[in-house]
C-alpha cells in the first residue's frame, strides 16, 4: 500500500511538471537532395545548384535602412547524407576586416553567420550547443561560443571557399551537423542526414563599411518584436529546413 501511494505521488508530480516547449515551425524551406557534393570552389556551377531556387537575404535585424548598392544578398541550399550546403551571393561595396584576432569583436567585421539547430528543438543556446551560431570571417575562420562563454574555433565543422569579383562575393559552404553534446577538442561524429529531417536554420551577414561597429546585420528570417538581434541567443526564431529528395 505504501509503495502504491509513493507511485501515485511521483506520477502526480510528473503530471504537474511543465513539459519542454516545442518549437513552432515557421518560415519552412524544403531543401533538395544532391547525389554528388558540390565542389567548394566559390562558383556554384554544378547542375544541382542550377536547379535550385534563390532565396532572399533581406531582413534587416540591426542598423538603419540600406540601399542595394551597399548590400544585396541571396542564397541557395542543398543537402546529402554528409552535410548541408549553402551557396551565398553578396553584393557589398566594401569588405571590411579590422580584427586579425579571430576572437576579438568578430561580429563587427564583414562576415557570414550561420545558425544551425540540428534537431530543430529551439530554445536558448547562447553558451551551450543546443544550437550553433557560427561566424565565418573573411579569412575563413569559424567562431562560436563554447560552454562557459568562451569563444572557440570551429573550423572543422564548416568548410568554405569564397571568390570576390568587383562588388560580388560568392561563398560556397559545407556545414557538418552535430548533436548538442558536442565538445570542442574531442572527436565528435557528425550527424548522418536523411529525408524528411527537420533542421532549425537561419543565415545572416554582418556588413561594415569601415566603422568601429557593424552598420547592418541582415538575416534570412523575419524576427518579430523590436529587438531582432536574438538568433545568437534563442533558436526559436530560426526557420525550419525540411530535407527532401
Amino acid at each position: 500500500m505504501q509503495k502504491q501511494l509513493c507511485l501515485f505521488f511521483i506520477l502526480g508530480l510528473l503530471s504537474c511538471s511543465p513539459s519542454k516547449k516545442v518549437k513552432e515551425d515557421h518560415q519552412i524551406i524544403e531543401v533538395e537532395y544532391t547525389l554528388e557534393s558540390p565542389t567548394l570552389d566559390g562558383r556554384g556551377l554544378e547542375n544541382s545548384w542550377n536547379k535550385t531556387k534563390w532565396l532572399p537575404l533581406d531582413q534587416n535585424w540591426l542598423g538603419t535602412s540600406y540601399d542595394h548598392e551597399d548590400f544585396n544578398g541571396r542564397y541557395k541550399l542543398l543537402w546529402n547524407e554528409e552535410a548541408l550546403y549553402v551557396l551565398l551571393e553578396v553584393i557589398d561595396d566594401v569588405l571590411y576586416d579590422s580584427h586579425e584576432d579571430p576572437f576579438k569583436l568578430w561580429w563587427n567585421d564583414d562576415s557570414v553567420q550561420l545558425f544551425i539547430d540540428e534537431d530543430n528543438s529551439g530554445g536558448l543556446h547562447q553558451y551551450d550547443h543546443n544550437a550553433f551560431a557560427y561566424n565565418i570571417a573573411l579569412d575563413g575562420n569559424v567562431v562560436d561560443f563554447d560552454l562557459g562563454n568562451e569563444p572557440k574555433l570551429y573550423n572543422e565543422n564548416i568548410t568554405t571557399t569564397k571568390i570576390t569579383e568587383d562588388k560580388l562575393t560568392t561563398w560556397e559552404i559545407e556545414v557538418k551537423l552535430f548533436k548538442n553534446d558536442f565538445e570542442v577538442g574531442k572527436k565528435n561524429g557528425s550527424v548522418f542526414l536523411s529525408k524528411d529531417k527537420k533542421i532549425g536554420f537561419a543565415l545572416a551577414y554582418c556588413d561594415n563599411d569601415g566603422s568601429t561597429e557593424r552598420e547592418n546585420f541582415i538575416g534570412s528570417v523575419f524576427v518579430p518584436g523590436e529587438d531582432k538581434n536574438v538568433a545568437w541567443i534563442n533558436a526559436d526564431v530560426f526557420g525550419t529546413l525540411v530535407l527532401k529528395e
